[in-house]
């Protein structure tokens, strides 16, 4: 009796599948995977099955005699130390492409129906007055200029100003996770959002697995893409200058957003002179909410201190960070069906069920589209009407 037939699969391919995923974990899922990897043994066809589950490539990939190429389908301005980091992971591939999927579906029903395009996206150019920028974002989401200090926490802020862009009509999507999928997390460090320009659908993602406070400049800094007209992935780590132009300008237009200089330049001077600098830039950051690197590199910026200062300042937040990391990241866990508020945001499941009610669109393709289905849409449809 013969066993069962085993597939010549290219070493390379599957190294590159192992490697979207983590491989500590297929390791005890697949007991045969380290000899697939070393050659002892070949796989059978359902055992390719199962590794193309667990790593969420598709199987014809695994067939291949070469190395698959994937590219983001937007400008990559990821970095990692100083290297661009070239070639992204499968859960960032594929956020991308369910958020590009939301997007297309948008598009098309709200031009469809008459919706006029959104006049501020691309409104402005990265050679513009940041001030300029800041000031037309802040009024186009009627937020005055100290709307940050009216409210208590980071995630407040954060609320508040995800409410804000949505009802500009920016779609807003805040996850740590791939869809619903706990297990699939997203890494901060790969990424820490993107933003889809469109002029009927424009979409924002923060990755919800990034400290607060990161996440309030990552969607400032998303606003500002809007405002240019750019679509781009975005990791700035800690603040460090841009490479790119439109970078530059983003960050810039982010900074002044969330800290107007005109406060600065008013209430900064007296306080240096009088305390520790690092108490100043904690009490400013709880003040604006945002970290204390975006006040003391706002603060550099503005020649009110030095780079040594501020560069010793970076270096020690850096490290008190890193002890910090596990104790204050978001873990993804919570109300399942508040999380469907960022996971697929108020106004995105706003349109879609709108178009059910309307018969516009079958419920298995709103079920593809909010990655909820049966009884959680129908609950969650029914918790929106209630406005929870």
């Amino acid at each position: 009796m013969t066993g069962p037939i085993r597939i010549d699969v290219s070493r390379d391919v599957l190294e590159w599948a192992v490697d979207k995923s983590e491989k500590r974990a297929l390791e005890e899922q697949l007991p045969m995977l380290n000899r697939w990897l070393d050659g002892e043994i070949k796989p059978t066809l359902r055992q390719l099955e199962d590794l193309a589950k667990k790593t969420h490539v598709p199987l014809g990939v695994l067939f291949l005699a070469d190395l698959p190429k994937e590219e983001l389908p937007i400008p990559n301005y990821r970095t990692f130390g100083d290297d661009i980091i070239a070639e992204p992971s499968r859960n960032l591939l594929d956020t991308v492409q369910m958020m590009v999927a939301r997007q297309t579906w948008l598009r098309e029903y709200l031009s469809e129906d008459g919706f006029a395009p959104k006049s501020f996206v691309g409104v402005s150019r990265a050679s513009d007055d940041p001030k300029v920028v800041a000031d037309n974002i802040r009024n186009t989401l009627h937020l005055p200029t100290d709307w940050a200090e009216s409210v208590g926490t980071w995630e407040d802020a954060l609320i508040r100003l995800c409410r804000s862009a949505e009802e500009a009509g920016i779609m807003v999507v805040r996850n740590g996770v791939v869809g619903n999928s706990t297990r699939r997390k997203l890494d901060p460090t790969e990424f820490r959002g993107f933003v889809l320009v469109d002029k009927h659908a424009p979409l924002i993602f923060i990755n919800g697995a990034d400290y607060k406070a990161a996440q309030m400049f990552t969607l400032a800094h998303e606003l500002a893409h809007l405002w240019l007209g750019t679509s781009a992935v975005f990791d700035l780590a800690f603040l460090q200058p841009a490479d790119h132009a439109i970078e530059r300008a983003c960050n810039e237009i982010a900074a002044e957003f969330l800290v107007p200089a005109e406060i600065l330049d008013r209430e900064l001077p007296q306080q240096l002179d009088a305390a520790d600098h690092a108490i100043v830039w904690q009490d400013m950051a709880r003040r604006f909410k945002v970290s204390p690197l975006v006040i003391a590199r706002r603060v550099l910026d503005m020649n009110l201190i030095n780079r040594h200062e501020y560069q010793t300042y970076y270096d020690s937040y850096l490290d008190g960070l890193r002890k910090r990391e596990l104790r204050e990241r978001a873990d993804g866990r919570g109300d399942f069906y508040r999380n469907q508020n960022y996971r697929v945001g108020r106004l995105f499941f706003t349109y879609v069920d709108n178009a059910v009610k309307e018969n516009n669109l079958l419920y298995r393709e709103a079920y593809r589209l909010t990655g909820l289905s049966g009884d959680t849409y129908a609950e969650y449809a029914a918790r929106q009407m209630g406005g929870v």
